[in-house]
């Protein structure tokens, strides 16, 4: 069964362009793709399975997710950078209080 499958890659240059059309290329099922170095987009179709192309294209060790997945991701790391400073508030009261008594 033909699917689309699309993907947000950290391209820089047309070397990455290349890199990741060569990994698209020798992959098996895919029917045609389309590379957008401007919008950092690769859009794959053919008779492939979603993680099997991500898992593709992450071999050429550029920054690969799936183009859905840009907004909960953003939020994940918000959430993540907020945590950290609260965390270490905590560990900076801890001695405050220890030392106290």
């Amino acid at each position: 069964m033909s699917q689309t499958v699309v993907l947000k890659v950290g391209m820089s240059c047309e070397g990455c362009v290349g890199a990741v059309k060569r990994v698209l290329t020798k992959m098996e099922g895919v029917e045609e793709f389309n590379v957008d170095i401007k919008e950092q987009k690769v859009t794959v179709k053919g008779n492939v399975q979603p993680e099997a192309v991500l898992q593709t294209v992450s071999k050429t060790g550029k920054k690969t997710q799936f183009w859905e997945d840009e907004a909960p991701k953003t939020a994940e790391v918000e959430a993540g950078a907020t945590a950290p400073p609260p965390a270490e508030a905590a560990e900076a009261k801890v001695p405050d209080v220890a030392a106290a008594p």
